[in-house]
């Protein structure tokens, strides 16, 4: 407000100093009567924002004086700030109804001076003087307006983007932490399955010997201590707002996703294994880099599948990983007894599996199965379990395979004895 008083102060200043050097058009009044018109224009400067068709109106009333008593260059000037101020700061419709009519206005000017004085060649310079007066401050003004509208668009735009940044990345970082809340059951299921198992065997088995026992307590604190510990990773990253996508830096940390990958479900057979029950595995064809998703995913099916084996099957339990073109799919059988059942209490486990494989790509199955992956026939263990899990996966060229190191395309097995640890 301070600034537009200032305006209007200094608008006046200057239309007085020109009428007093004589810029107007001498018709006998009194150099004082000039003062009227610039005064009301000059009022209209003074509204020119709050009220911009209050402004037009005053200048409108002002020109018009001036122009019967004067005119004077004064007026005609702060009447062209009043035009700006309407076409800018008015209604939009306002604004293209004043290009219209000033356009007319200065045609109509031309060509009345030309009619006027009979002589064709005022019409141009009348018409131009009139487009600088009218027509000039109204075109500026509708410019200048419609970058100013469309800075408001794009700064609506790029709010808007960065509110659906923000809600994605809150997406990202619930999806992160579901997966943490799936990475806990599996971790609890797997490790605390393996330690209920062995202490009730102990517990139940009064003839073992003291290294027997030591062997047993040694295996449930191994597993006691790597579970407490990856939960306490998972946990952490669960409380640090920085570890998880979007938040930051938007890098996350991938250590879990590469340290439990599929080369290491060796480890979870031996668990098996150490838990009381003759396991083996067996690895085909040629191993390979495989993307940390599907590592991740490959790991945490056989898990569970072996959690489930300890807990609902009987010895042996077989696993075979096979990277073929394109794929890497996952075989873990066990015996079940008797005859062929579902595994009771299984179910939150095997929809688990079934979400793990289906969120990289690939497909899950389990059911019954006659025979283990080892055997051509039917087991001689009797009816079974099995769990088959495809993993889609990246496929790279022979010369990156062989780069990377991996084994040549023959089958490699690591097999325990059967009857080991019963």
């Amino acid at each position: 407000m301070r600034r537009t008083v200032w305006g209007a102060g200094l608008a006046f200043a200057m239309g007085m100093l020109l009428i007093a050097a004589g810029s107007r058009l001498e018709r006998g009044v009194p150099e004082w009567v000039l003062v009227v018109p610039l005064g009301v224009a000059c009022a209209g400067v003074l509204v020119r924002r709050r009220a911009p068709v209050v402004c037009l109106g005053l200048g409108v009333v002002a020109v018009g004086l001036d122009a019967v008593v004067g005119p004077s260059l004064g007026t005609v000037l702060v009447f062209t700030d009043n035009l700006y101020a309407a076409a800018l700061y008015g209604p939009a419709r306002l604004a293209r109804g004043l290009l219209m009519v000033t356009a007319v206005l200065a045609i109509g000017a031309g060509a009345g001076a030309g009619f006027w004085a009979a002589d064709w060649r005022l019409p141009a310079v009348i018409g131009v003087q009139a487009s600088l007066v009218l027509v000039t401050p109204v075109l500026t003004a509708l410019l200048i307006r419609e970058q100013r509208d469309r800075a408001a668009v794009e700064r609506v735009r790029a709010e808007q983007v960065a509110r659906l940044a923000e809600l994605d990345r809150r997406a990202a970082i619930a999806a992160e932490r579901t997966r943490m809340a799936r990475e806990l059951h599996d971790l609890i299921a797997n490790h605390f399955s393996a330690i209920a198992i062995q202490s009730t065997a102990a517990l139940s088995r009064t003839d073992l010997d003291a290294g027997t026992v030591r062997k047993i307590m040694e295996s449930v604190r191994e597993n006691s201590v790597e579970g407490l510990a990856e939960m306490r990773t998972i946990i952490g990253l669960l409380r640090e707002e920085d570890a998880l996508p979007g938040s930051g830096d938007g890098e996350r940390p991938e250590g879990e996703a590469v340290r439990l990958r599929l080369a290491e479900v060796e480890v979870l057979v031996e668990r098996v294994v150490a838990a009381g029950m003759a396991g083996s595995l067996r690895v085909e064809g040629t191993v390979r880099e495989v993307p940390a998703a599907v590592d991740l995913a490959g790991y945490r099916i056989v898990q569970e599948a072996l959690t489930n084996a300890l807990k609902h099957g009987e010895s042996p339990v077989e696993v075979v990983v096979s990277y073929e073109v394109g794929r890497v799919v996952l075989r873990v059988w066990n015996a079940v007894g008797g005859e062929r059942r579902a595994l009771p209490g299984a179910g939150a486990g095997l929809v688990g599996m079934r979400e793990r494989a289906a969120l990289v790509g690939g497909s899950f199955e389990a059911g019954p199965s006659p025979a283990g992956p080892f055997e051509a026939g039917p087991s001689e263990a009797g009816p079974g379990w099995e769990v088959v899990a495809v993993l889609t996966t990246e496929e790279r060229s022979p010369a990156a395979a062989e780069g990377m190191g991996g084994l040549s395309s023959q089958v490699v097995g690591l097999v325990f004895p059967r009857g080991a640890a019963s």
